[in-house]
């Protein structure tokens, strides 16, 4: 399992902390307040960005907030390779069932689909 990986899964890991201590609405108005979706994005770090974009707009999605057009020409933008979790890789490998990825692809949330990025929860954190 290579790097990028692990921080990507740590970086997720923080992001659905996050939203589950603060709130979705508050999380919303914070990433909206902080230009940080833009700054990764201007840093090469695509996924980063993507994934709290992704999350932005699911999260007005399921609140009934209406979306922010400031992101409109990011949103045309996608991932070259699909972005699965690294414990989803593992499991493929060690129950030697490929086809994992592709149930989780077509399962995953619209929102970080739609990036090339595989998320089905980010609810359920420890």
């Amino acid at each position: 399992m290579n790097n990028m990986h692990s921080s990507f899964d740590t970086f997720k890991s923080n992001v659905c902390h996050r939203v589950k201590d603060m709130g979705d609405i508050p999380f919303i108005i914070e990433i909206l307040k902080s230009n940080i979706i833009v700054d990764y994005f201007n840093k090469k770090m695509y996924a980063e960005s993507l994934y709290l974009l992704a999350m932005i707009d699911y999260l007005s999605r399921l609140n009934n907030v209406p979306i922010c057009t400031n992101y409109d020409k990011l949103r045309s933008c996608r991932l070259e390779k699909t972005l699965y979790p690294a414990s989803l890789i593992l499991d493929s490998h060690i129950t030697n069932n490929p086809n994992m990825l592709n149930e989780c692809y077509e399962n995953s949330i619209p929102e970080f689909k739609r990036f090339n990025i595989v998320e089905n929860e980010v609810r359920n954190v420890v």
